[in-house]
């Protein structure tokens, strides 16, 4: 068989024509010594030298299995959010009384409150990502994956934590600049150690998707397009004047713990905000259940952005068709050219340290299956 789409180019830059969202599956070795650290019974010292092997081994088997870019499993984390949250100035780590709810489970109750003014002037990940970019090499390309500005006011103001909010900031208008200033400053850090892709999580835009959301948490009075407005400002804003050869890219997700999923609603609502007016130059999209509707809202995908279709499960070892995905690309292309889509699974394999259901075998097997399509497809 050739390759279906001809003279679509060959893509130098990220998201590659096969990518990944990027956490993994933490080994058991890993998980062991973290256990071992929140007991006392090592340092953190001894912590990170076990993390540092753990992280060598993974970016040598994202490098085997062919990636282009690569991260560090966001093997340091226990949230894919929360621990960058509580690396800036003026936040703390809570517990509240309840977690996330998600289908079936529920989180553990971990948040981030403000406990002074916003603002950065250093951050642990920076020390992180230098570690990355030395074991990455010169032939593949060091991602940093963080939560993007919406997800950090979302988590500012979700229940209790709306107290500090008022406390610190009377006037939320000068919350926002805040936020949006410090995560520039804190991008522009990261571009000194030599980052050039930035991929912002998002899961704001997929709530938004789902009328249940609204209804169940926003309350009465609730005003979409406004709480849109506002999620693209601080994005944006945050994002705006930065070195032109930065790639910052945005993956929208609607929840993905322990295989588990939170929201559900095609991209409609969002579609004209998001797709049209982000100014990043990629979406990494969840569509591997008819959950996110179909592709008619990728029309609104503006300029020469591109699209990497989130068409192969994190959730589950099971391997999809492969004529089905092949057949799901075709019919995108009805909205938006082949040479502007890419292939990868909808989310990480790992959101939070616990992991989504399935073994680090079939992990690497689903990014195997998802490169072999991408060659088949693109050459």
């Amino acid at each position: 068989m050739g390759t279906l789409f001809k003279n679509t180019g060959k893509r130098t830059t990220a998201p590659f024509r096969y990518d990944v969202v990027g956490s993994f599956l933490r080994p058991d070795a890993l998980k062991e010594a973290r256990e071992k650290f929140a007991s006392g019974s090592i340092t953190r010292e001894e912590l990170t030298q076990i993390e540092d092997t753990e992280i060598k081994k993974l970016v040598a088997k994202q490098k085997e299995v062919g990636l282009k870019a690569v991260t560090d499993g966001e093997f340091r984390r226990s949230y894919w959010h929360l621990d960058f949250f509580w690396g800036f100035d003026g936040v703390k780590h809570v517990i509240l009384d309840r977690g996330y709810q998600f289908h079936g489970e529920e989180t553990r109750a971990d948040s981030a409150r403000l406990c002074g003014k916003f603002s950065f002037s250093g951050h642990p990940f920076l020390a992180h990502y230098r570690f990355l970019k030395e074991i990455a090499g010169d032939n593949v390309i060091a991602r940093q994956t963080i939560p993007a500005p919406a997800q950090l006011y979302a988590e500012l103001v979700r229940g209790e934590n709306q107290k500090a909010v008022e406390e610190y900031y009377p006037n939320q208008e000068e919350l926002f600049r805040d936020i949006s200033s410090a995560y520039r400053q804190a991008i522009l850090a990261f571009y000194e150690l030599g980052c050039r892709n930035i991929q912002l999580d998002d899961c704001t835009w997929g709530m938004l998707c789902d009328k249940n959301f609204w209804t169940t948490m926003a309350g009465e009075g609730y005003d979409v397009q406004a709480l849109q407005d506002l999620y693209l400002r601080l994005n944006n804003d945050a994002i705006a004047d930065l070195p032109s050869d930065l790639t910052v890219t945005t993956h929208v997700c609607r929840g993905n713990y322990h295989s588990t999923w939170a929201t559900s609603g095609g991209y409609d609502p969002v579609a004209k905000t998001l797709l049209g007016k982000e100014n990043v130059s990629a979406y990494y999209l969840e569509y591997d259940t008819d959950r996110a509707g179909d592709f008619a809202p990728l029309k609104e995908v503006s300029g020469d952005k591109l699209v990497v279709l989130g068409l192969v499960s994190s959730k589950t070892g099971e391997l999809e068709d492969e004529n089905q995905i092949i057949a799901r690309i075709q019919e995108a292309t009805q909205y938006v050219p082949a040479d502007r889509l890419c292939l990868s699974p909808q989310c990480g394999f790992a959101s939070t340290e616990e992991g989504n259901i399935l073994t680090e075998e079939q992990q690497w097997q689903k990014l195997i299956f998802i490169r072999n399509i991408a060659e088949k497809v693109w050459g």
